[in-house]
């Protein structure tokens, strides 16, 4: 028979013992160990067992944790430990068997309750320990989200930003401890705050509303959106290569000379689940593709400084390769020879001589090849003609 599990890990309210089910309340009271941020320890004075109080930041708790394994162990938590919550980060250094979780109710489910808003169609993000600028991809008027935030004053950074993003006429509804008895919720506009005095725990319901930039939902955002010194795939050929990439829910793309990151950006502002590496070997390109992923909400992006194939090595595989810089035989060589079965791969050429390697890799590996011309307007004098870009050849093959 499997023994019962050695850890609990317990969603707590605001108000404390007072929304403990009897369950909860029993459990807690045959623990050996009670683990807990200070506050949460608070909630729960009369607790005559060991308390440890996790400490600062986050991950130097979990060897705390490991030393009291195979005691009768409680890790409280804020309301729903898996939603943005310390649950799934407990749960990914133990087995299955040696934990169980009892949630409360997440602050996302007070807080829509407060607003009454639908939590299906509302953004719902934790930014306690992540940037601002991870709500950037949703910045459109009508939007509505609930953000959980870090403490106080990242509430007057939150309008701020927002502001000075174009959207200052949001509306942010600021709510701190709900459920508990030192709830309260205050409204106002991220152009005109009111709030300096938020306390901990804090979250903000945001109904988004501005003239600032909205970021399109289609493949090929405008040039400008990236900061670049000219090295970037122009906005037309980037909606055709990423049309190419096929990006799928949860796969990993290698971007390889990254130039601004525009393609490994766009790749994983398809889904939250994408995952991408920006191989750049100029540490100046670098820095700025790190700039556009941190300012366009993407700032999981990985930027590896270093010359393909040998900055390749040890890096997790991809299911896509974009080729948009340093094409070579040896390149191709190398990865037609170490990418597994399936993977996609897609290259760009602009030059006579990096046109030939791609007939060449496409006469030796298959795949489609595409040429494409593309021409924009522009005046002539007093009337208008058509400007012809650089042809650009695509060699798109499944492995």
């Amino acid at each position: 028979m499997a023994e019962s599990p050695w850890l609990t890990i317990i969603g707590l309210g605001e108000d404390g013992p007072d929304g403990l089910s009897p369950a909860t309340r029993e459990t807690l009271a045959k623990a050996d160990v009670v683990m807990g941020a200070r506050r949460h320890l608070d909630l729960l004075p009369g607790l005559g067992r060991r308390r440890i109080e996790w400490p600062v930041p986050f991950e130097d708790g979990l060897p705390l944790l490991l030393e009291v394994r195979g005691q009768r162990v409680v890790v409280l938590a804020s309301g729903d430990p898996f939603w943005f919550g310390a649950g799934s980060v407990i749960a990914r250094h133990l087995e299955p068997e040696e934990w169980i979780a009892q949630p409360g109710l997440s602050t996302f489910s007070l807080a829509a309750a407060r607003l009454g808003w639908p939590l299906e169609s509302t953004v719902t993000l934790g930014l306690h320990a992540a940037p601002l600028t991870r709500l950037r991809p949703h910045l459109a008027p009508g939007i509505k989200a609930i953000v959980l935030l870090r403490d106080g004053p990242a509430v007057a950074a939150l309008a701020s930003w927002l502001d000075g993003s174009g959207f200052g006429a949001s509306t942010l509804h600021v709510m701190e401890a709900l459920g508990g008895p030192r709830e309260r919720v205050r409204t106002f506009t991220a152009d005109a705050p009111g709030v300096d005095d938020a306390a901990h725990p804090v979250c903000v319901g945001i109904e988004i509303a501005g003239d600032g930039p909205v970021l399109p939902l289609a493949s090929g955002l405008p040039d400008e959106t990236f900061e670049t010194d000219g090295q970037i795939t122009k906005r037309p050929m980037r909606a055709l290569t990423l049309s190419a990439l096929a990006p799928r829910p949860g796969e990993h793309l290698w971007d390889i000379g990254g130039g601004s990151g525009s393609v490994a950006i766009e790749w994983l502002l398809r889904h939250p689940a994408m995952q991408a590496t920006s191989i750049e070997p100029r540490p100046d390109r670098a820095e700025r593709i790190q700039r556009n992923a941190d300012a366009l909400g993407t700032d999981r992006l990985r930027i590896v400084t270093g010359t393909a194939p040998g900055a390749l090595q040890g890096l997790a595989r991809p299911d896509a390769v974009f080729i948009g810089g340093g094409l070579s035989d040896g390149m191709l060589d190398w990865l037609t020879s170490h990418l597994p079965v399936g993977t996609r791969i897609v290259a760009n050429a602009v030059t006579l001589e990096s046109e030939a390697l791609l007939c060449a890799a496409q006469a030796r590996n298959g795949g489609d090849l595409m040429r494409i011309e593309l021409a924009h307007a522009e005046p002539l004098g007093r009337k208008q003609a058509w400007r012809a870009t650089y042809p650009v050849v695509q060699w798109s093959v499944t492995l």
